[in-house]
């Protein structure tokens, strides 16, 4: 469990860097996975309503931050079973997320990989197929970026990795999963883009780029499978305390990593939406957007 003080406007979590990809298991001061903010300042345990009763997910980069809270309520609201797919070198954090799952009664399957190889989106359907034998949801999590002050600091590889991660990767994944999504139990595809496709953030340019593909993604893809019962929405998270954040930021970025409402936002904040565009909540969305951002204002 997190702190209180993590959901008081105006707290500072301690300044701290990691190497890549980043643990959540070694965060002096973890994230909220369960817990939500309350108007007074402390937190409560997420309420589930089993809205995803009996239903199977996908969920890449579920090892941990908004990955890893998004599959501990999906197994909230009754979702049955959940494939996670994350890196490799992520084993300790996707073990400690499986427990997590698990104690909600949905059963984990846990596939390492590096999704950047279209051989492995491949892998994440097959297994999951064998597995579960149809799927309800597909959630596309997983990210990479660096910061780089500008486009002449920023290496040419980083930047085939970054698109190849974070947009090639959705394609395919979706691409095979579609076919064996079932729209009269439930069939959607969530996304996670970010804050980031709509301010244009300078000194992460080709994270910005990929995200704002995906939301073009998004709504082409939203707008082929309307009519078959399929929905396909987005989520663009403003600042988000997790691992990949203390990896990748760096320290002076770190010291001002805040929003709005005088705090970055927790996985569990973000989470909720995902719970939102995947249940029947959502019916009449798709092609959508959701902007958990702290409170920035944005024209779109």
């Amino acid at each position: 469990m997190s702190s209180q003080k993590q959901f008081e406007s105006g707290y500072k979590a301690p300044v701290q860097e990691q190497p890549w990809p980043g643990k959540q298991s070694e965060m002096k001061d973890p994230p909220a996975t369960e817990y939500l903010p309350t108007p007074d300042g402390g937190y409560q345990k997420y309420k589930a309503a089993g809205k995803l009763e009996g239903q199977n997910a996908i969920i890449t980069g579920g090892d941990s931050g908004i990955g890893r809270a998004i599959a501990v309520l999906y197994a909230m609201e009754g979702v049955k079973n959940i494939l996670i797919a994350y890196l490799e070198q992520e084993e300790e954090d996707a073990q400690e997320t499986k427990k997590l799952v698990e104690k909600y009664g949905a059963t984990v399957h846990l596939l390492p990989g590096d999704l950047s190889k279209k051989e492995n989106c491949k892998r994440v359907l097959d297994v999951a197929i064998d597995k579960f034998k149809t799927i309800n949801i597909v959630v596309l999590n997983h990210a990479v970026q660096m910061v780089r002050s500008n486009i002449e600091e920023l290496p040419e590889e980083q930047w085939e990795l970054t698109l190849q991660t974070n947009l090639t990767s959705f394609f395919y994944l979706a691409k095979y999963a579609i076919p064996h999504l079932e729209p009269k139990k439930g069939a959607s595809i969530v996304v996670n883009a970010s804050i980031n496709a709509y301010v244009g953030r300078p000194d992460l340019l080709d994270y910005t780029s990929s995200k704002g593909g995906i939301i073009a993604f998004t709504r082409g893809l939203a707008n082929q499978y309307v009519d078959k019962g399929i929905r396909v929405n987005a989520v663009a998270p403003g600042p988000v305390w997790t691992p990949l954040v203390q990896s990748t930021m760096g320290r002076e970025n770190l010291e001002q990593f805040t929003s709005p409402i005088g705090r970055p936002s927790q996985p569990s904040e973000i989470a909720t939406c995902f719970v939102f565009l995947a249940s029947p909540d959502s019916s009449s969305i798709t092609g959508s957007t959701l902007h958990p951002n702290g409170g920035v204002v944005l024209n779109v």
